[in-house]
This record gives C-alpha cells, sequence and structure tokens, in this order.
C-alpha cells in the first residue's frame, strides 16, 4: 500500500479512483437532470443528415466520463493537489462548464447562449489535455476522445440552433 504524503488524500489510489469517478458521474447527473425530456426535444428538431441518434449520447458520453475520472485520477496520482493543484482546478472547472451546457441547451433552450458556452468548454478541455499531456501523456491522450467528441458536439449545437430558430 501506498505511503500516506501530505498533498494526497485519500492514501489508497483505487480510493482515489473512486472518487474520480464519483466527482464525473456526480456531473453527468447534474447534467442529466436537465436532460430528461432530451430525447423528445431533440425529436422535435429539425437535425442535420449527420445527426446521431438520440440513444447514442447515453453510452458515448458514459464513456467519456469514465475516461476523464481516470485522466484526473493519473494526473492526481502523479502530482497529488500540491502539485497538481492548478490542472486539476481547471478539470473541475471544465467539468462544471459541460454540465452546464445541457441546461443551456436541453432545460433553457438558449441555442446561441449554448453554443457560446461550448466554445469556451472546447477551450477548456483544450487547455486541460495539455497540462494533463505534460504531467502524464496517457491522461492527456485518454481526454482527447472528450474533445473531438465536443468538437462535433459544437457543430451540432450551431446547426440546430441555426436550423431551429423558433425554437432554439
Amino acid at each position: 500500500m501506498p505511503t500516506s504524503t501530505p498533498s494526497r488524500a485519500p492514501t489508497h489510489p483505487f480510493v482515489a479512483l473512486a472518487g474520480w469517478l464519483a466527482l464525473c458521474f456526480v456531473a453527468a447527473a447534474l447534467g442529466g437532470l436537465a436532460s430528461t425530456n432530451a430525447p423528445d426535444f431533440y425529436n422535435l428538431l429539425k437535425r442535420p443528415s449527420w445527426a446521431p441518434p438520440p440513444w447514442l449520447f447515453a453510452p458515448v458520453w458514459t464513456l467519456l466520463y469514465a475516461m476523464m475520472a481516470v485522466s484526473a485520477w493519473m494526473v492526481w496520482t502523479e502530482r497529488g493537489w500540491a502539485k497538481g493543484k492548478l490542472p486539476l482546478r481547471l478539470f473541475v472547472v471544465q467539468l462544471a462548464a459541460n454540465a452546464l451546457w445541457t441546461w443551456l441547451f436541453f432545460e433553457w433552450q438558449l441555442g446561441a447562449v449554448a453554443f457560446a458556452e461550448i466554445v469556451v468548454l472546447w477551450l477548456l478541455i483544450a487547455v486541460t489535455l495539455g497540462m494533463f499531456w505534460r504531467i502524464h501523456m496517457l491522461a492527456g491522450l485518454l481526454l482527447l476522445p472528450y474533445l473531438l467528441w465536443v468538437t462535433f458536439a459544437a457543430a451540432l449545437n450551431f446547426a440546430l440552433w441555426q436550423g431551429n430558430p423558433q425554437i432554439l
């Protein structure tokens, strides 16, 4: 069992992994509260031909949140809180921004604001990925699918906002 250090709590790495998973899935649940009617709303929208079916979002996001948690855990394991404060805080900020987007788009139906926010989210993810990469290359690589999915989501957000001015 690893020894305890002042910058790392809890001391056992699997407890820490569980904590990062819990944090990511709490953020997912908070966003999910705004998306209880998302499939119905999404089906009302005029969608581009390249838009995925509603059932695809949940499994993709579940995998991405798990990968995000492992990525943050790897950085925490490598640096701890004291030396990893900035990248780990940035990770938490982008996680909150991720949850906010669902509220903006699905619950409040603010297409333009949601698009502006997803651009900020994309930038936060890109900076987090870069910081994680410098600490642990695999941690950065684990965020790459998330960045790519949010890139796709931003394009979809824009297309839906532009194609549904009466709703968004």
